[in-house]
């Protein structure tokens, strides 16, 4: 089976952005606010609130999986299940994440959205849909 670079890099992606989430526990409440957890987030990190951690090992595990999902994909482990399925979905989520994030923060007032700068959201979004893009490609690599 000849394997599918695509997803290998979408898997090394994924990879590398859960080892980034794991890194803001070690870094604490300045990480946290950095990389755009919100200004709650930090301030529970720096009171020592363990929710933060947790949902960070939560986003971290879920960025691991996808990635072997990736790495499933491209041949380079066992077949999981579901494989296209998965994959199709992980491409819409990162997909959606990156358009939503490139057009909401331009049409509303929210406070959630507005706590980060435009050049943090243009930066994160840029970054979910070159994700989506590696993994959007592999995946009909894949199918074909």
């Amino acid at each position: 089976m000849q394997k599918n670079s695509l997803l290998v890099i979408a898997g090394c992606l994924s990879l590398f952005a859960a080892l980034l989430h794991i890194s803001c526990i070690f870094g604490g409440p300045d990480w946290y606010s950095f990389f755009g957890a919100g200004e709650n987030m930090a301030q529970m990190a720096a009171a020592g609130d363990t929710y933060p951690t947790i949902v960070t090992l939560i986003i971290a595990a879920m960025l691991c999986v996808w990635g072997l999902y990736a790495f499933s994909g491209a041949g380079l482990i066992v077949k999981l299940p579901l494989l296209k399925t998965c994959l199709v979905l992980i491409t819409a989520v990162y997909l959606i994440r990156g358009l939503a994030g490139l057009i909401v923060p331009f049409f509303t007032s929210a406070p959630e959205i507005h706590q980060n700068s435009m050049a943090f959201w243009l930066v994160r979004s840029i970054v979910c849909c070159i994700y989506g893009i590696y993994y959007l490609l592999g995946t009909r690599q894949l199918w074909r």
